[in-house]
């Protein structure tokens, strides 16, 4: 087995959104961004059309102890030769060349890449209709007496809720992607990923950052 243990520039990777702040550009402006721990990712294992009916490699990030995991993902580190980590993710696309045991790093971004990221956004519980879809709500003076309820459910002789209503309920914890994002910087030595403006999820969240798939490549 082909084990390479150096780095390799992919445009995919996994990292935890360390937080906002802003950084100043050449030209002086002063720009926001979100900070990114991204990697480094080790390929832990790779897929092909023959045995698995698609082509992918997994990546994971993140030391962990062996006790926190299962059997058989110590059994799947085990069987690679690779030191156990605490999250993997599939990519299929932008894995050329890309071999198991290789180490995926913020060396394949440039400042000015057009990227997508992934996240969990932040849970909210059980928000109303104002909060949860922005709402305008009811008057605010003090005969209203309906501030922030929701108001007609609909056509009242269907007998039942219209499908797609929108209405009070659960609020966050989704699965959220932005696109298009700029990377502003790629900090190699500390493994930081600077993208231009808010990314999915709270501080410490897992992120998933790939190359956008609305890129325009010219000829």
């Amino acid at each position: 087995m082909d084990i390479r243990k150096g780095s390799i520039n992919v445009k995919n990777i996994i990292g935890r959104k360390v937080g906002m702040t802003s950084v100043f550009t050449e030209d002086g402006r002063s720009v926001p961004v979100t900070v990114i721990q991204a990697g480094p990712c080790t390929v832990v294992q790779k897929k092909t059309k023959e045995t698995d009916g698609y082509e992918a490699v997994a990546l994971a990030f993140g030391d962990v102890k062996p006790s926190r995991l299962t059997k058989a993902l110590q059994g799947h580190y085990k069987k690679a030769g690779l030191a156990p980590k605490r999250d993997i993710r599939e990519f299929r696309t932008g894995i050329e060349g890309v071999e198991l045991g290789a180490t995926i790093t913020v060396d394949g971004f440039a400042q000015g890449d057009r990227v997508d990221v992934q996240g969990i956004s932040k849970g909210h519980g059980f928000a109303g209709g104002i909060k949860r879809h922005n709402f305008s709500g009811g008057g605010a003076s003090h005969g209203s007496m309906i501030h922030r309820q929701p108001g007609s459910n609909g056509d009242t002789n269907a007998g039942h809720t219209p499908k797609g209503s929108r209405r009070p309920g659960h609020y966050g914890v989704d699965r959220i992607t932005h696109q298009n994002l700029e990377v502003v910087r790629a900090d190699t030595e500390r493994n930081l990923l600077l993208v231009r403006g808010p990314v999915p999820g709270p501080k410490n969240g897992l992120v998933i950052v790939q190359l956008s798939v609305k890129t325009k490549v010219t000829a």
